[in-house]
C-alpha cells in the first residue's frame, strides 16, 4: 500500500514539473514575441492632400417652405398670405334729375325746358348743354337722355314733366311753366288760368317760349316778340321771334 502511494505521488510530482516547464517555455515565448512586437520600426504612410470643402450657404427662410406647407400637425397652415384690402367707398348717389317743363321742337333743332330744381329759373337747354350736375345728351319725343358722371339716364317725356302748379321764382317776372310741343291741356275738371300773351323764357337763338296758359293768337306782339306757331312732325310748335 505504501509502496503505491509512492508512485502515485512520483506520478504527480512528475507531471507538476512537466506542467511547470511547459508553462515557462510559454511564458518565454509570449515575451519574446511582445519585446519583439514593440521594437520593431514602422514606416509612416503618405500624407493625402485635403481638398477644402465648399463653404455652406446661408440658411434661407424660404428653404423652409415645403415643411411649411406640408406640416401635418398643424391645420392652420397655410401657403396663401390671405390681404384684407380695405373696403370700397359705396357710389356717390346719384342726384336728383332736373326738372322738365317742356319740349320746343323748333326749325334749328329740339330744345328742352327745363329746371335745375323746385323754384329754379327756367332755362332752353340743348343736347350738350349743362343743367346742374347733369348733361343733356339727346331728346325726342319720347324719351330724354341725361348724361352724370358718365352715367346716361333715360327717362320717358310724360315721366319727367313737372305737373306741379308752384310757379319757379323769377326776378321781376311771375314766370309760368312753359309747355311742350303745344300749350298742354288742363285735366278734365280743372281749369288753368290764362296767362298773360309775353313770351316766357329764352331757348336760345333770340328765341323765346311760349308761357302755359297762353291763349294768344298766332301773330301777337309783345315785348319786342311775335308769336309763331308751326306745325311740326312732333306737333304744334310755339315760340315768340323777335321782330
Amino acid at each position: 500500500m505504501t509502496r503505491r502511494l509512492l508512485i502515485l505521488n512520483l506520478v504527480l510530482l512528475v507531471a507538476l514539473a512537466a506542467a511547470v516547464w511547459r508553462l515557462r517555455d510559454d511564458w518565454i515565448a509570449a515575451r519574446a514575441r511582445e519585446q519583439g512586437f514593440l521594437h520593431q520600426s514602422v514606416k509612416p504612410h503618405a500624407v493625402p492632400l485635403v481638398t477644402p470643402s465648399k463653404p455652406a450657404e446661408p440658411v434661407a427662410a424660404t428653404s423652409y417652405a415645403e415643411i411649411a406647407d406640408k406640416m401635418l400637425f398643424t391645420k392652420d397652415r397655410n401657403p396663401t398670405v390671405v390681404v384684407e384690402a380695405a373696403p370700397p367707398p359705396p357710389p356717390k348717389p346719384m342726384p336728383p334729375l332736373p326738372l322738365l317743363y317742356g319740349v320746343m321742337n323748333l326749325l334749328n333743332g329740339t330744345t328742352a325746358i327745363m329746371g335745375e330744381k323746385v323754384g329754379a329759373k327756367h332755362q332752353g337747354v340743348r343736347p350738350g348743354d349743362q343743367i346742374g350736375d347733369f348733361t343733356l345728351v339727346a331728346i325726342n319725343k319720347d324719351e330724354i337722355t341725361l348724361d352724370w358722371e358718365g352715367k346716361p339716364v333715360t327717362k320717358k317725356i310724360d315721366e319727367m314733366i313737372d305737373r306741379t302748379e308752384t310757379p319757379p321764382a323769377a326776378a321781376g317776372s311771375s314766370a309760368q311753366r312753359e309747355t311742350a310741343s303745344a300749350p298742354s291741356k288742363a285735366p278734365a275738371g280743372k281749369s288753368e288760368r290764362a296767362a298773360e300773351p309775353a313770351p316766357g323764357v329764352d331757348v336760345g337763338n333770340r328765341l323765346k317760349a311760349c308761357q302755359r296758359g297762353d291763349v294768344s293768337p298766332p301773330g301777337t306782339v309783345s315785348g319786342g316778340y311775335r308769336k309763331v306757331v308751326s306745325t311740326t312732325p312732333f306737333g304744334e310748335s310755339c315760340r315768340w321771334e323777335p321782330l
